[in-house]
């Protein structure tokens, strides 16, 4: 029953985390209106497209788990 509960515990943590960036992400400067991001609004339709700041988060992620590996 051990690795079940710790389980539980890294998916509660997970969340937790992605709460706290998605609260936190608005107060972002840059993320968002980096170049390469997308945007079309005319009237009736607005449509978004994040490339740039997907690939930047992206990369942070990835380097945060790369590091998170070496030091295991």
């Amino acid at each position: 029953m051990e690795p079940f509960a710790r389980i539980l515990v890294i998916t509660g943590l997970i969340f937790v985390a992605l709460g706290v960036f998605l609260y936190v992400a608005p107060s972002v400067p840059l993320l968002g209106r980096l170049p390469g991001d997308i945007r079309i609004e005319r009237p009736g339709l607005r449509l978004y497209f994040p490339i740039t700041s997907c690939l930047l988060l992206s990369l942070v992620v990835s380097g945060v788990f790369w590091l998170w590996s070496r030091l295991r």
